[in-house]
């Protein structure tokens, strides 16, 4: 399968994202971002083989990842014994679910570090009070606008 230019780089791109955020490695973001970019029907492992110009034995095996990962699953169609690759709803959901879980820890720990000024460093606590609460109201926001999106994920798989 021949890629675009314009696909090429974007595939580039967001793997080197993925690599970072999701610590996969770098065949393995690739194949995501592929399938990001591919229509719904997802891609055969050959056309994955082809168009990644990898060993079957690597795709294989970061497709394997991926799949436990959730990143993506599979489906076969009726008569045909391939097994064709999509990305996964679940991941997105998952990820938003981590990030609001990583914020909700930060929050408790921004909220127990001012408490704690207020009570032990009340000079420090009042010149940075503003500075505490402003980050504690960031991370509410932020939890509410994942929460609020997690919500509308739902609804759409009504």
């Amino acid at each position: 399968m021949e890629l675009s230019d314009e696909k090429k780089q974007l595939i580039e791109e967001v793997g080197i994202h993925l690599e970072e955020r999701a610590n996969l490695s770098p065949l393995a973001s690739r194949i995501y971002a592929l399938l990001i970019l591919s229509s719904y029907d997802g891609m055969s492992f050959e056309k994955i083989v082809n168009t990644m110009q990898a060993s079957k034995s690597s795709v294989s095996s970061n497709i394997n990842v991926l799949l436990q990962l959730h990143f993506i699953e599979y489906y076969t169609k009726p008569g045909d014994r391939k097994r064709y690759f999509r990305t996964s709803d679940f991941y997105l959901k998952n990820t938003m679910e981590q990030q609001a879980h990583s914020l909700e820890k930060a929050l408790r720990i921004v909220q127990k570090v001012n408490h704690f000024n207020a009570d032990h460093n009340p000079e420090k606590f009042k010149k940075e009070r503003s500075m505490g609460s402003l980050y504690e109201s960031h991370l509410n926001e932020q939890i509410e606008r994942i929460n609020h999106t997690l919500t509308e994920i739902e609804k759409l798989k009504q």
